[in-house]
């Protein structure tokens, strides 16, 4: 072999050693930086766990006030009232209890973590009854309420990787665990049990039960977590002297484990499954149905248990066009083998509804064309009127009347009018009659004296040959 080719296989090792090397270095950094065993402390965590299990005195009066304040904040709302009550919720206590327990095989903790969860329960279910029941305001219905009675896969997680991160910091030295120890478990847990006892409150039993699926649920990964990172974390197993009963415990902690792991796994995965079908669902209604601007949707109701889709419309829908539907929904993964129902209103169809549209503008164009002709009649009588008085009226009476008043100031009242007169009871002749009224400190002379200066006034006024003047 050459000194080049010495060189260069030299080189290559090198290159091999350092990656080695690199490797080497990221794996250590790696297991150091997500290690978490080092920082644990068995003994206290054990110990604080057991102490927070009892549930009695000033524990009970804590649960009671956060459950107020939280059945307050899901009822006006406001979610900041919410987490306030959860930051002081003590409900975490058994459940951790639980899962502590099981992993340590030890049956007395176990008992005495169900009963003060069960005891927590009550309170909290009667503390929420009371609230919902006799508050003046406690039966609105809230987005805060509402979105405890359906839990999805998203609950799930919260409450299983909300269970690890506090099992995990209530394990480590040091004050961390004090800074989430409420929040991991509160979070999951307050507000369900606030939301059952809305439910009983308003004799809503499936929002009672919804609501308690979800704090089963959340309690379960709780207890699940705290059950699978105290395993890996290897905390001792209790040992019992006699043999039979160590064997005993060791069934009936495995048999609890196994229980425990059984409903998580089936909710999670019954969860999972109608997640899968909304997004389906969610997803077909988008795409296939709301952007055809054909279609006047109205809305779609999606029964899982049936597997059937039931679509209304307003309008007619035709068959191509529910064979279509039917064909795009057999594309989706979760909705495929599901029954797609169309109904459609036929008496509002498009075209009906084209025809009445239709048939309204033009009776609305008859309308304006007769309302145009009885505009130009009346147009025509108000110039007959006009013409007329005109022709029977050669004056304005209101400056006739103003001009009389200064003319004669002793006047203090004036009329006019035309008067037809027939004397043969054959012919017709029209009068211009004034009607007057003096004042009353006049004398009969000083009258007629000046109805005879007014009488031939008036003739010049009003242009005639004859006036009758009749005072009133």
């Amino acid at each position: 072999m050459s000194e080049i080719e010495k060189d260069t296989q030299q080189s290559k090792d090198a290159v091999r050693q350092d990656a080695k090397g690199l490797w080497q270095s990221l794996k250590i950094f790696m297991v150091e930086l997500l290690d978490f065993r080092a920082d644990t402390d068995r003994e206290a965590t054990m110990q604080h766990i057991k102490n927070d299990i009892p549930f009695k005195g000033a524990t009970a009066w804590i649960l009671i006030c956060s459950i107020f304040v939280a059945s307050i904040g899901l009822n006006a709302n406001s979610t900041a009232v919410v987490i306030g009550a959860m930051l002081i919720s003590p409900l975490m206590g058994p459940i951790l209890g639980m899962g502590m327990s099981i992993a340590i095989n030890d049956i007395d903790t176990l008992k005495k973590s169900l009963i003060n969860l069960a005891i927590m329960i009550v309170l909290s279910l009667v503390t929420a009854y009371l609230f919902f029941r006799f508050f003046p305001l406690g039966n609105q219905e809230t987005s805060e309420l509402l979105g405890r009675t359906q839990p999805d896969i998203r609950d799930v997680l919260i409450a299983f990787f909300g269970g690890l991160a506090l099992i995990i910091a209530r394990t480590k030295k040091g004050t961390i665990a004090s800074v989430i120890f409420g929040v991991a478990i509160a979070t999951a847990l307050m507000p369900p049990l606030c939301t059952a006892g809305y439910g009983l409150a308003n004799g809503n039993i499936p929002y009672f039960l919804g609501a308690m699926n979800l704090f089963t649920i959340n309690t379960i990964f709780i207890a699940l977590a705290t059950f699978i990172v105290l395993k890996v974390l290897r905390f001792p197993m209790i040992k019992y002297a006699n043999s039979k009963k160590r064997k005993r415990i060791s069934q009936l902690a495995s048999l609890a484990a196994i229980i425990v792991m059984i409903y998580p796994t089936i909710t999670f995965l019954r969860v999972l499954k109608n997640s899968g079908f909304e997004s389906d669902y969610n997803s077909f209604i988008q795409k296939e149905v709301e952007l055809n601007n054909d279609l006047w949707f109205q809305k779609g109701i999606l029964d899982t248990d049936k597997k059937i889709i039931t679509l209304y419309f307003n309008g007619e829908i035709a068959d191509a066009t529910v064979t279509d539907l039917r064909n795009e929904v057999k594309g989706y993964d979760n909705i495929g083998d599901f029954e797609v129902l169309v109904n459609g209103n036929k008496n509002r169809s498009f075209d009906k509804i084209s025809d009445a549209y239709d048939r309204a503008i033009s009776d609305l164009d008859e309308k304006d064309n007769i309302i145009a002709g009885l505009q130009s009649q009346i147009e025509n009588l108000k110039n007959e009127i006009a013409g007329m008085n005109a022709k029977n009226n050669s004056f304005s009476f209101s400056e006739v009347s103003k001009d009389a008043k200064i003319e004669f100031e002793d006047l203090t009242s004036f009329g006019f009018s035309k008067m037809l007169v027939s004397n043969d009871f054959r012919t017709v002749d029209t009068v211009n009659v004034a009607s007057v009224k003096w004042k009353k400190a006049l004398s009969d002379s000083v009258v007629k004296i000046k109805e005879t200066q007014l009488k031939d006034w008036l003739k010049k006024q009003i242009k005639t040959d004859s006036i009758v003047l009749k005072n009133d």
